[in-house]
This record gives C-alpha cells, sequence and structure tokens, in this order.
C-alpha cells in the first residue's frame, strides 16, 4: 500500500468511496474543481491509500489558525474514508500517520475530529490510534 497526495485522476475513484461511505452521489467535475482550488492552497492536505493501482481510503486535513496561547496551530481531520473491503488492514491507521507527519511539519499542537456518536467502529478505530474523547460534544447546524 501506498500513501500520497491525492491527484486529479483519483476524484472518480473518491467520489465511489464516498457513495459507499454516506450513500450519496457526488458530482464529479465539480469534485474536480473544488480539489484544484484546495489543492493550490497550503492549508490542505488531502491523501489517498493506493492498493493495487485503486484508491482504497482517503482523509483530509485543515489547518486551521489558533489565536489563544501559544498561537500554534491545529488540523481538523475531515472525510476519512476507507473502502468497505479495505477496512482492517491499515489501511485508515497509514493514512492517519501520513496526516501527522505532515500536521507535526506545519507546526500543528494537535489534532481534532468529530465523529458521530453512535459511529462505535469509527470510535474504536480513532481510540486505538492515539485519539482521545473529550467530554466536548460535537455540534452541527446545516445552512443550506
Amino acid at each position: 500500500m501506498t500513501i500520497r497526495d491525492l491527484q486529479t485522476q483519483d476524484i472518480p475513484a473518491l467520489a465511489e468511496l464516498y457513495r459507499q461511505f454516506w450513500g450519496d452521489d457526488s458530482d464529479v467535475a465539480k469534485m474536480k474543481n473544488k480539489f484544484a482550488e484546495l489543492r493550490a492552497r497550503n492549508d490542505y492536505i488531502l491523501l489517498c491509500a493506493i492498493e493495487e493501482d485503486n484508491v482504497c481510503g482517503s482523509v483530509m486535513g485543515i489547518v486551521c489558525e489558533e489565536l489563544y496561547g501559544d498561537c500554534l496551530p491545529f488540523l481538523l481531520l475531515e472525510n476519512m474514508v476507507v473502502d468497505g473491503t479495505s477496512r482492517r488492514e491499515g489501511v485508515g491507521k497509514a493514512l492517519l500517520a501520513r496526516l501527522e507527519e505532515l500536521a507535526k511539519s506545519k507546526g500543528c499542537r494537535q489534532i481534532i475530529l468529530v465523529t458521530e456518536s453512535d459511529r462505535d467502529d469509527a470510535r474504536g478505530f480513532y481510540a486505538a490510534v492515539g485519539f482521545h474523547p473529550t467530554a466536548n460534544a460535537g455540534f452541527k447546524k446545516k445552512l443550506i
């Protein structure tokens, strides 16, 4: 397995991973346009896992600036997805290890994420790779 930066040609496979996970289709053309925007920015990290020339996982990290304490940035982990046939094979762990290396290289003091409280599989996975649950509750407000 190889962990590398996501590339434009990976977008259709990523759309399929998202469909598999969330059950919704994505507009691949819009994804490619947005990907080009995000890739040009220094505060987005977009990674994928490749196994036998297939995208089997992906994760996005967003470097967020901080305005308190030592004013060190933190990384927001988003859109972690692993193909259903590749789970429990080290894909997620490898993606997060690389993301953590890159976060450290950007001076981030921590990585934060939110997952649904009923996702016992995800919560167990994140705990197993060193994330600690907090007393905070995640909230979401849809705007559109």
